[in-house]
């Protein structure tokens, strides 16, 4: 029999922009209570902007739907680890740094997949989140980026977050995304 924590680990609800509230994170524990659930990504500066009080609405989740992550984004290490720090304090399992996302308002503010031309900010952010909380930092990246898909490449990148930056945990999405051309919907 395989430990339910191991499959934990391998199992996973993903982050979805406009679908991933409390009330789909409800359903999706309903359905397994083994996988790890994630918020949808909340840049830093949403989370910073508002008033405290106003915290439940964004980051509000119950009990039941533990593990659950929390997917920040952003590309300001001090921030980051601000808003982390308010995650932690919510109660998330995790938190994680979203190097994925290709959407063309993401990339404008120079975050999301944007970050993996980036590797050495990458890991000053992971190394700056983590000596603010308790709680695991992880990122989630792609496979590659526009013409920056080599293998050579996501080792390099990972390796640099890694060895760096102190992340021990990667996410990656099985493709690549093209930041030109391409909307994600």
């Amino acid at each position: 029999m395989v430990n339910p924590q191991l499959r934990r680990e391998y199992f996973s609800i993903a982050p979805m922009v406009d679908v991933s509230d409390k009330y789909f994170l409800f359903l999706m524990r309903l359905l397994s209570k083994h996988a790890t659930l994630y918020t949808q990504m909340i840049s830093e500066s949403d989370l910073l902007d508002i008033k405290r009080g106003s915290y439940a609405h964004v980051l509000g989740f119950m009990p039941m739907h533990k593990p659950v992550v929390c997917q920040l984004g952003g590309n300001d290490p001090e921030r980051l680890a601000e808003a982390a720090k308010i995650v932690e304090e919510f109660g998330f399992d995790e938190v994680n740094l979203n190097c994925g996302c290709p959407s063309s308002r993401v990339s404008k503010g120079a975050f999301g997949a944007r970050l993996m031309f980036t590797p050495k900010l990458v890991a000053e952010i992971v190394k700056t989140v983590q000596s603010a909380v308790k709680i695991p930092v992880t990122v989630k990246c792609r496979l590659g980026v526009d013409d920056k898909d080599k293998w050579e490449e996501i080792v390099e990148f990972v390796h640099v977050v890694s060895t760096e930056g102190g992340c021990q945990k990667f996410i990656i999405h099985a493709r690549k995304c093209h930041l030109k051309g391409l909307d994600p919907k």
